[in-house]
């Protein structure tokens, strides 16, 4: 584990970055605005490991945001890719492969029996809506303070992830005609959707949710709400759709819907099921599926979706998830992670709220429990920004953003998890020495 690195040929590749890319960067969060410093350009990953252009290496816990959970460069997923490309790289024509992830898909999420394969989680969460619209044959949506579903118009209102991380809660560029067809309420406040559904009858015409909220950092849901959104859904005729571009097939291998005995109408999926490659995909009800084109009026493409490569990975990635206690042991490290994590803070005396589900955990430097966009808001992002280089000194690379998630892979073994304690232990000293 390093105490100090040298990162000049990141230094140089930034500064020619920005000559030719907004910031520097091809995604926001990338450029270390939230933490300051500068980003490391990363060379190569194998494992739960990283290493950047100066060979300097990091235990990794942003795992390409989440859906390398097997962790970088698996081998069977990496042998699968090179056979497959030997054959083509895309067709824009139908494979046998992609009948055989649909299948794996469907058969683990049982509300999920028709499903469509697109390029990306954003263009899901958009794809959902747009169903979402043509079967109520109404207009308004509902979502949440703090959750992100893609950068289409119309969502980016009150979003986290990025937007979250720039201060920016809505994005320029989207017309006010279009984004007030978006309905903002409290994640976890049943109330507030109740008085949205009162107050705009018979015009809402779905309700789109992260079941365990991962862009404001880990929220979990309280006990009724998943719940409560069902049963208001379902009473006010409004298509339920889950946003499970993170969590499917990371809380479980059958999504939130398996974890919380809550059926969604529509499901979102992301790069988790293409081992980590560009993809996405919308499923759910035959009736709700049925309108996408070319069976229904719906009209939504992709020339690259379905793609080979993304399919074959998703397929190598998916089998190796279904063997023996692969779930289990994701949970028994985070755990282990979790408890040292927090007996390193309370030894400093610096107050945390470490919220986890599986594998995906958000460390808030606040004393209040973070059960909203709100008190999510109340961490110190200061106080982060400090942590986050303290443990990149010591050969920890964390998200560099507050409100985005901590990863574990199967790659992050004990001594891994230990390393981690430590360098948290003495991260957590020299902030309190600092305050």
């Amino acid at each position: 584990m390093v105490d100090y690195f040298v990162a000049q040929n990141s230094k140089q590749l930034f500064q020619e970055a920005k000559q030719y890319m907004p910031g520097g960067v091809n995604s926001p969060v990338r450029a270390f605005k939230a933490v300051g410093g500068e980003p490391l350009f990363i060379r190569r990953g194998k494992g739960c490991r990283i290493y950047d252009e100066d060979d300097n290496e990091f235990i990794d816990y942003v795992l390409s945001w989440g859906p390398l959970i097997l962790g970088h460069a698996h081998p069977k997923v990496v042998a699968v890719l090179k056979s497959t490309i030997d054959s083509g790289i895309s067709f824009g024509a139908p494979t046998r492969l992609e009948n055989v992830l649909a299948q794996m898909i469907c058969n683990a999420m049982p509300s999920i029996e028709m499903i469509r394969f697109v390029n990306s989680g954003t263009e899901a969460a958009m794809s959902a809506i747009r169903v979402a619209r043509a079967f109520t044959h109404r207009d308004k949506v509902i979502k949440f303070a703090g959750c992100y579903h893609g950068h289409s118009d119309g969502l980016l209102v009150k979003a986290g992830s990025g937007a979250a991380t720039l201060g920016i809660p809505d994005s320029q560029g989207v017309p006010p005609s279009y984004a007030q067809e978006t309905l903002v309420a409290p994640y976890n406040d049943l109330p507030a959707i109740e008085r949205l559904f009162e107050v705009h009858p018979d015009e809402i015409a779905a309700v789109i949710v992260e079941p365990v909220a991962a862009n404001m950092g880990v929220v979990l849901p309280k006990p009724d709400f998943l719940q409560g959104l069902r049963q208001l859904s379902q009473d006010s005729g409004a298509v339920l759709i889950f946003d499970e571009v993170i969590t499917g097939f990371r809380l479980n291998y059958g999504g939130a819907e398996t974890v919380y005995g809550v059926a969604p109408d529509v499901v979102c999926l992301g790069k988790i099921i293409g081992g980590g490659l560009p993809i996405g995909a919308y499923g759910g009800r035959r009736e709700v599926m049925e309108m996408v084109a070319p069976l229904g009026p719906v009209y939504q493409a992709g020339t690259l979706s379905g793609n080979p490569l993304a399919i074959a990975a998703g397929i190598e990635t998916l089998k190796l998830l279904r063997e023996p206690r692969v779930y289990q042991r994701l949970e028994e490290r985070a755990t282990r992670l979790t408890q040292g994590i927090r007996e390193a803070a309370e030894e400093a005396s610096i107050p945390i709220f470490l919220s986890r589900t599986s594998s995906m955990l958000t460390i808030f430097f606040t004393a209040q429990e973070v059960i909203d966009y709100d008190t999510a808001c109340s961490s110190d992002l200061k106080l982060y920004a400090s942590y986050f280089n303290e443990m990149l000194r010591r050969g920890i690379y964390l998200p560099p953003s507050q409100f985005e998630v901590q990863f574990l892979s199967i790659a992050h073994g004990d001594a891994e998890i230990k390393s981690t304690i430590t360098a948290a232990r003495q991260a957590f000293l020299k902030l309190r020495d600092t305050r």
